[in-house]
């Protein structure tokens, strides 16, 4: 039987420390505590609690002395905090809840856990949007904005450098942060670059989960990657309306409002002479303060009328007319082009905005390329099926749901399960694959999933994406995606060809496990093909950005 990575992790590290390995031998046990080492999960229970590891003590002696009183559970399918919570008299007994369970809750029919659903979990964690907000306004920097006459006397050294300039606002500094994006910030930056063009980008000091109305604050502006300080909004305007020469190439793009005061961000752009530009749908911030369009984060919401009762009961409700209204004014002030990057994301956008009128085309962030050269190869087939999850670890991309395969699969020959990204979740019962994309490095996700032979990539995201980068880069590298419906552009590219399957919902894809049927998706049956990816310069590319 092929060993799960679960039980090649713990059996590393109990090869790391050979006394817990003999203690764990050669424990003698009462019959109870025998009951228990039989049930429990040792593997498990260290790779859960890595300081169990660490001070090299027995994980069943560790969990019947002090474990289970800690709530640290034996296996994953026990609670010990909820069978206590459940069964009051067993907490009153001071009795082990697992050693209980197993010599007579079972038979009682007692729970060994709470059975709730996901969303039931997620809500009862659901923070109010007001404590978000409190919690982004006790972390904002108390930075002192630098003088005008600074920020003039360093444009002013630019000279001729600012005829040509692109200007971009986002909700971050996109050269010291890294996601998607970003990246596409940077990319953009980097094609003006190439045609001689002058880079700007406008962002907050630090993120805020919502537009803002007071002002927004100090702003941060980097010139070709570079910081050059923080300013008020006030003279930033007035620097820039004393220094731009007219005339000259001048582009606009607007990337992401979030954090900003879409009032003060006119008053930028007027000063600065800009009078159009382009608007990208990296997000739905422009419909709404929940920018991924789901209820209290729980489920896609399909932006209904804002006056709906549906948006009456979500958290988000109270600032759907911000968001809204901050994004129409700048729509009225200026001539703005909206970029979609994919079909799917412009019809919602353009059905849900009130602004379809609005001038918009749809460029893709990137698309597979041809067959890649010099890529790295995949190891030789062994029979077990590669599923990995790419990214952040976060519930709306459909961790959740993976952890929940992972937990019922993990112990099953049939399969792998592997997490890429740039931190890993110490989740038992999957490896991690430290992998970060950067623009230096554009293809290591590609590169990393070919590398470990995956062969399916589970893109599961419970919102409507605007593009999906996961999803191509997953099929660049040969891998199957698998995706549900409410995944917006996801389903969509998966639909048109992009080669995987659109499952109709969670009970399908367990399914699909549970009888094997999912293994017709490994990469030596479907003879897997590793693609380039090819990058779209964004509103650098050719006819995608309008005049000042």
């Amino acid at each position: 039987m092929t060993d799960s990575p679960l039980r090649t992790f713990a059996r590393n590290l109990l090869s790391r420390l050979p006394g817990l390995a003999a203690r764990a031998r050669l424990a003698v046990r009462t019959p109870d505590e025998a009951l228990v080492a039989d049930a429990m999960d040792p593997d498990w229970y260290l790779a859960m609690n890595p300081d169990v590891v660490v001070a090299g003590a027995d994980p069943v002696d560790h969990f019947l002395r002090h474990g289970w009183r800690e709530g640290r559970d034996p296996i994953a399918a026990f609670s010990v905090r909820d069978y206590l919570e459940l069964y009051p008299d067993i907490a009153e007994a001071g009795i082990n809840p697992f050693l209980h369970w197993l010599k007579a809750g079972k038979a009682e029919g007692r729970l060994p856990r709470r059975e709730v659903g996901r969303a039931a979990r997620a809500a009862a964690l659901l923070e109010p949007l007001q404590v978000r907000l409190d919690r982004a306004a006790a972390r904002w920097p108390r930075v002192k904005p630098a003088s005008r006459d600074d920020l003039v006397r360093r444009l002013t050294a630019l000279g001729p450098a600012l005829s040509d300039l692109h200007l971009t606002v986002s909700h971050d500094d996109a050269f010291r942060n890294v996601g998607g994006l970003q990246l596409c910030v940077q990319r953009e930056h980097a094609a003006f670059a190439r045609q001689g063009v002058t880079g700007l980008h406008l962002h907050p000091v630090d993120t805020w989960p919502t537009l803002r109305q007071d002002g927004g604050g100090p702003l941060g502006l980097a010139l070709d990657g570079e910081a050059l300080g923080v300013w008020s909004a006030q003279d930033l305007a007035a620097a820039l309306a004393s220094v731009l020469p007219p005339g000259g190439r001048r582009s606009l793009a607007l990337h992401s409002l979030l954090g900003h005061d879409p009032a003060a961000i006119e008053a930028v752009l007027r000063a600065s002479g800009f009078r159009r530009g382009v608007f990208w749908l990296h997000d739905f911030a422009s419909l709404c303060a929940g920018v991924h369009l789901m209820r209290d984060d729980l489920a896609d919401c399909g932006a209904p009328p804002a006056d709906s009762a549906a948006c009456g009961v979500c958290l988000y409700g109270p600032r759907r007319a911000l968001h809204a209204g901050g994004h129409r004014r700048l729509f009225e002030a200026f001539d703005l082009t909206v970029l979609s990057p994919s079909q799917a994301a412009l019809d919602l956008w353009q059905r849900a905005s009130g602004l379809g009128d609005a001038s918009a085309r749809v460029l893709p962030h990137a698309s597979l390329g041809g067959p890649a050269k010099g890529a790295p190869a995949s190891p030789a087939p062994d029979g077990v099926l590669r599923l990995a999850f790419l990214g952040a670890p976060v519930p709306h991309k459909g961790w959740e749901v993976f952890c929940d395969l992972v937990q019922r699969f993990a112990g099953d020959p049939r399969y792998a399960f592997l997490q890429f990204g740039s931190q890993g979740a110490g989740y038992a019962g999957m490896g991690f694959v430290e992998t970060s994309v950067s623009a230096a490095s554009p293809h290591a996700m590609r590169d990393a999933l070919v590398r470990e032979g995956v062969d399916v990539a589970l893109t599961w995201s419970l919102c409507a994406e605007t593009f999906g980068f996961t999803a191509l880069e997953a099929a660049a590298a040969g891998a199957a995606i698998l995706t549900g419906p409410d995944s917006g552009n996801i389903a969509a590219q998966v639909s048109a060809g992009l080669g995987g399957r659109v499952l109709a919902d969670e009970a399908a894809l367990f399914a699909a496990f549970e009888t094997g049927e999912i293994l017709s998706l490994s990469r030596s049956v479907r003879g897997a093909t590793v693609r380039d990816i090819e990058f779209s310069e964004l509103t650098a590319s050719p006819g995608a950005r309008p005049g000042p």
